[in-house]
């Protein structure tokens, strides 16, 4: 995989955070799984994290673009957020039935896989190319 293709992926999830919150504030309706008040309640405690993926994801996106050495560890927080998000996620749904319940549930599993597979891939090609990241080549 080439940094190209890891800058795009940052833009990716980037716009698809970005975008999932804007939808939850302007009509949950497209993105909500469930309608269970503590559902809400649970979804509600989302943005700050999501917010430091988007961060993390944004310097990870800006070091790389400029060949610095920072890029290791912007990439590494964003991989990091990226799982931490995930184990939270899959567990609510998995302790709550979310996956199967609706058509919502199926966009959570989703995003779910999503999110694990891109804090994977961030993580593997990280540490692949840490050498050439910290050497800013």
């Amino acid at each position: 995989m080439t940094r190209r293709r890891v800058i795009a992926i940052l833009v990716v999830v980037i716009v698809l955070d970005v975008a999932y919150w804007v939808a939850w504030y302007a009509d949950r309706s497209l993105v909500a799984s469930n309608t269970r008040p503590a559902y809400y309640e649970f979804e509600n405690a989302f943005p700050l994290a999501d917010g430091w993926l988007a961060v993390c994801c944004l310097g990870a996106l800006l070091a790389l673009r400029a060949r610095s050495a920072t890029a290791l560890l912007w990439l590494l927080m964003a991989g990091g957020a990226a799982i931490y998000l995930f184990g939270m996620d899959v567990l609510y749904d998995l302790e709550h039935g979310i996956w199967w319940s609706s058509g919502g549930g199926a966009i959570e599993l989703v995003i779910n896989l999503l999110t694990g597979g891109v804090a994977l891939v961030l993580l593997r090609w990280t540490w692949l190319n840490r050498a050439e990241i910290l050497a800013g080549t």
